[in-house]
């Protein structure tokens, strides 16, 4: 079956348009461009139509929304999806891979009896058919799976996996979309909001740089060291799994396959020896900086600049030589 319309998902979050979604129009575009399909956006949420604005400066003729108070949770957000995707006839609907993408992407091929694919990271259109390139075995291999089927197949994509889609064009039509929703729809429901205590810092997700450091730092106060480079650049602190595992950071500091998937300018990897399972969450940045003393560490392969050292010495100098 050709490939008519694709439609890409826009999430909303409390900063407006989750940058995940704008990587989301970018592997649209290129799969809409590979089947000569129409493309167009949905926006599902409460008080979105702001969102929906950016997300249709990214170059979408038409952004379909729904704006529901009552959309703050999957369930609901899973049955005014189906009601646009049925509605506009979408033959591909694809979601950024967040908590919330994966969740309903899943209900939303379960409620549609459609074809299903996550953890995507490439597109094509081959034949008619939706061609989805899955990252499998902790990223150590790649697959291709061809989407069949006459509904709508559905695709969430591995962050960090594309650009992200600029919003500086002239926004397309923003066509409202009703939906009826029951008390069933609306059972789990969220009351409010409880702001928690300061982790400080700058957040991961859209950071221009990011400075992690492993277990090569040896001990935790030693994590020092990555703060202060850290805060010299004006980026954000990360951390490689092991040292999230010995109680050192954060679990949200964590990058990698059970952690976040980052895409900044600049990653400086500071005594991380670079395990597949790390470098899958990070190897989307534009320039990677490896800082290790052992000259074979896997990391140097994903590296643009390598500096093999003692990290004791070599990141105060570099940090001092920033400052001024």
């Amino acid at each position: 079956m050709r490939i008519k319309k694709i439609l890409v998902v826009g999430e909303a979050g409390p900063q407006g348009i989750r940058p995940e979604s704008l990587e989301a129009v970018t592997a649209a575009r290129e799969l809409a461009e590979a089947s000569g399909a129409e493309l167009a956006g949905a926006v599902i949420g409460s008080d979105a139509y702001e969102a929906a604005t950016t997300f249709a400066a990214t170059g979408l003729s038409t952004v379909y929304l729904t704006d529901d108070v009552r959309l703050t949770t999957e369930l609901p957000i899973t049955k005014a999806l189906a009601t646009v995707v049925e509605t506009v006839g979408a033959a591909v609907v694809i979601l950024a891979g967040t908590t919330t993408g994966r969740d309903v992407a899943a209900r939303l091929g379960a409620r549609l009896n459609a074809a299903l694919a996550s953890d995507v990271v490439g597109l094509d259109s081959v034949g008619g058919n939706t061609v989805a390139r899955r990252s499998i075995l902790g990223g150590k291999a790649l697959v291709d799976v061809t989407l069949k089927g006459d509904t709508a197949r559905v695709v969430s994509l591995r962050p960090g996996s594309w650009t992200k889609a600029a919003a500086d064009k002239p926004a397309g039509d923003i066509v409202p979309v009703q939906v009826e929703l029951t008390d069933s729809d609306t059972r789990v429901r969220v009351e409010g909001f409880e702001k928690g205590g300061e982790i400080g810092g700058v957040k991961l997700q859209g950071a221009e740089t990011i400075v992690a450091g492993g277990r090569g730092l040896k001990e935790s106060q030693n994590f020092a060291l990555v703060e202060q480079l850290a805060q010299t650049l004006g980026g954000a602190v990360a951390a490689s799994r092991a040292v999230v595992d010995a109680g050192w950071r954060p679990h949200h500091e964590q990058i990698g396959q059970t952690g976040q998937s980052v895409t900044p300018r600049l990653y400086i990897a500071i005594g991380i020896s670079g395990a597949v399972q790390h470098n899958v969450g990070m190897q989307g940045s534009q320039y990677i900086v490896a800082i290790n003393r052992g000259p074979d560490a896997p990391i140097f392969k994903l590296a643009s600049f390598g500096i093999v050292g003692d990290l004791f010495e070599v990141v105060p100098a570099l940090t001092a030589e920033l400052s001024k």
